[in-house]
């Protein structure tokens, strides 16, 4: 599955508040300055042909909805992400983020009992 860029994530993310949804539609929540209606039509087409989307025809229109849902899609950006700049290592990207301060000590005492928890039900 090919990656979306940051305009096309955007349009996922409201698609995957919204559920299904026409183009007009996602034109309407999108920030200004607004892309013209044929680009963003263009772009769920895009998006479509990645794999992320489909579509059903509502007489002449396309309605359009998440096929993947965002948790997924988080999980596999995240992997990729760790796989690509931490050498696989969720270790690595967990020092990372704890070094760069991104992660707060409420959630570090989170990891260490989910890691407990794991290594209780090993």
């Amino acid at each position: 599955m090919k990656e979306l860029n940051q305009h096309e994530e955007q349009i996922m993310s409201i698609l995957w508040s919204q559920g299904e949804l026409l183009i007009r539609d996602i034109l309407d929540q999108l920030p200004e300055p607004k892309p013209p209606y044929t680009t963003l039509a263009s772009t769920v087409r895009n998006i479509e042909s990645k794999g992320y989307l489909t579509h059903r025809m509502y007489g002449t229109v396309n309605i359009y909805k998440p096929i993947i849902s965002q948790e997924e899609y988080s999980r596999k950006s995240l992997n990729r992400l760790v796989s690509n700049f931490f050498g696989g290592s969720v270790g690595n990207f967990l020092s990372f983020m704890v070094k760069e301060k991104n992660i707060s000590q409420k959630e570090v005492k989170e990891l260490k009992k989910m890691i407990d928890q794991m290594e209780d039900n090993k």
